[in-house]
């Protein structure tokens, strides 16, 4: 995912910076440059926040949306060690904000298309009486 993503980034990017004749070729040459780095990092991320969805998830024994909201807090913290402490937790927050507005999305995505599948009760017959 963060191969192509970074293949069509970065395609654009190349050939809005290249000359007018030679925009196919300088979007291939970054591609080339800059599309397995992007990969690299989203593999790194997805790895880190897998690692810390799983011992989050053996630490609290639930199965929940504080998970991952927990585990992006850690990942974009741990990414972001290096920039310092307020670096490290201005990244977290992001990270954190981030996965929560996925996870709350997904709930309302989930409710929506669910509202249909809700089990009916069936129609009263017409000659019953409601009691």
């Amino acid at each position: 995912m963060g191969a192509v993503g970074g293949t069509i980034w970065h395609g654009i990017k190349g050939a809005r910076n290249s000359p007018r004749g030679d925009r196919l070729v300088g979007a291939l040459s970054v591609i080339k440059a800059r599309a397995p780095v992007t990969g690299g990092n989203f593999g790194v991320w997805g790895g880190m926040f897998s690692t810390f969805d799983c011992a989050v998830k053996g630490w609290r024994q639930k199965e929940d949306m504080w998970n991952a909201i927990i585990s992006g807090f850690l990942t974009g913290g741990c990414l972001a060690a290096r920039s310092g402490p307020r670096g490290a937790l201005t990244s977290a927050v992001a990270c954190g904000i981030l996965l929560s507005v996925f996870e709350g999305v997904g709930v309302l995505v989930s409710r929506v298309f669910n509202e249909g599948t809700r089990p009916q009760l069936p129609p009263m017959p017409e000659n019953m009486q409601p009691q």
